[in-house]
């Protein structure tokens, strides 16, 4: 798949849907920009940690904090990390406490307004490949592209505990179910951009598919509606 210009592709879903896997590798099949916008939130809660900051009683400071937070994606040991105010934080945001604390950091009004605005920076000037919570119904409901990516609580709680364990985690499947099914309800309910799948996003079900099928998927949607436009165009 060649390289295209002006191309939004929103892949939303929740937690453990394998989202970043396949936006990663679809960025690269159609030579776009990667953006983890769940690794920003992860970002602002790991530097809020740091800072001593608590989510209910620190709100406004960790909202001032975002706004001070510059984000860049670049690849780094042959993969795509983010940077943040220039340091590598990859490593540090993907503990289990980081992802729990990032979804109560982004129901923070401030938080969101400021990684909103940031999100929508990035793809001013090129072609991008987002993925997220809400990026088909809050960042860009005019996506060339939406995707709604999601599977059973129970296989993505599977595939994030086979994760854990292979990074020498000590934790149980049943307590990585639970931690999945707290999160999801968390991020369905909150007030502000709750989880939810846009009317005109594609529904993609990732159960008992292989990673390359998923990605062969999206990218299919994606060229169709390339061509579609290109028609539209002409």
């Amino acid at each position: 798949m060649s390289e295209r210009t002006g191309c939004m592709v929103a892949i939303d879903g929740p937690a453990g849907a394998g989202k970043s896997t396949v936006a990663r590798a679809v960025a690269r099949r159609a030579g776009c920009t990667y953006i983890d916008t769940g690794a920003m939130y992860r970002a602002v809660a790991y530097r809020a940690l740091l800072d001593g900051l608590q989510v209910g009683s620190d709100d406004r400071a960790i909202g001032e904090l975002a706004g001070t937070l510059t984000f860049e994606f670049r690849d780094s040991d042959g993969g795509d990390h983010l940077f943040v105010d220039g340091e590598d934080v990859e490593g540090p945001i993907r503990t289990p406490e980081i992802g729990n604390l990032s979804s109560s950091v982004s129901t923070i009004p401030a938080v969101r307004e400021h990684l909103v605005a940031a999100q929508r920076r990035m793809a001013e000037t090129r072609s991008v490949v987002m993925e997220g919570r809400d990026i088909g119904t809050v960042v860009f409901p005019d996506a060339l592209l939406k995707v709604f990516l999601t599977a059973s609580a129970e296989e993505r709680a599977r595939r994030r505990y086979e994760q854990l364990i292979a990074g020498g985690e000590d934790v149980s499947f049943e307590r990585v179910l639970a931690n999945q099914r707290e999160r999801d309800e968390r991020d369905s309910s909150r007030a502000i951009a709750p989880l939810r799948r846009a009317e005109d996003a594609v529904e993609v079900n990732s159960d008992g598919m292989s990673v390359e099928q998923v990605i062969d998927r999206v990218v299919e949607l994606l060229e169709r509606r390339l061509e579609e436009r290109d028609e539209q165009g002409a």
